[in-house]
């Protein structure tokens, strides 16, 4: 028998209730919302359970949302996949923008490992309790994190951007 979307959903909602919410599917993936304080909680069942058996983390990645509350302003996402039924699931946790953590998957997924420094060096987002929260791609020295929102997209000062070095003039229309 198939691996329901509905089934899912009910099983969460039983373990987990209200820190389970916002259920839908979105293109071909079951996505869902759950509180941040218990995502270890969450995933370990969803791992576990004999009926759900999502034992591959496929992704994990930040995203930044400068615009809402503050208490939302930074997620994490992860996406499950069950190899068995050939099911995949999206998972998605808001954290506070003014000091963004989580607990680490490390010690669930061992892949998580890189995926959060990863995440930790381009957001900024704090993995509590991973063995090595250090910056994976960038500088050491970086004070910065290159993707969150708060920059403009290009430098101002630039000159090599000038449409006069390119033969560009502008319109006199």
């Amino acid at each position: 028998m198939a691996l329901e979307n509905i089934e899912i959903q009910n099983k969460l909602i039983e373990n987990f209730n209200d820190d389970v919410y916002n259920f839908k599917q979105e293109h071909d993936i079951f996505t869902f919302e759950i509180n941040s304080k218990c995502n270890t909680a969450v995933v370990l069942f969803l791992k576990n359970d004999l009926s759900l058996q999502f034992h591959f983390l496929t992704d994990l990645c930040g995203i930044h949302y400068p615009d809402n509350n503050i208490d939302s302003q930074f997620a994490v996402v992860y996406h499950l996949h069950n190899w068995i039924e050939n099911k995949r699931i999206r998972i998605k946790m808001f954290l506070n923008g003014e000091k963004p953590e989580i607990k680490t998957l490390s010690k669930v997924f061992l892949c998580s490992n890189w995926m959060e420094r990863e995440t930790f060096d381009f957001y900024g987002i704090n993995f509590i309790g991973h063995p090595q929260l250090k910056r994976i791609l960038n500088m050491d020295e970086m004070v910065s994190f290159p993707l969150r929102k708060e920059f403009p997209m290009e430098d101002s000062g630039r000159t090599d951007k000038d449409d006069r070095f390119f033969g560009r003039t502008p319109s006199n229309c």
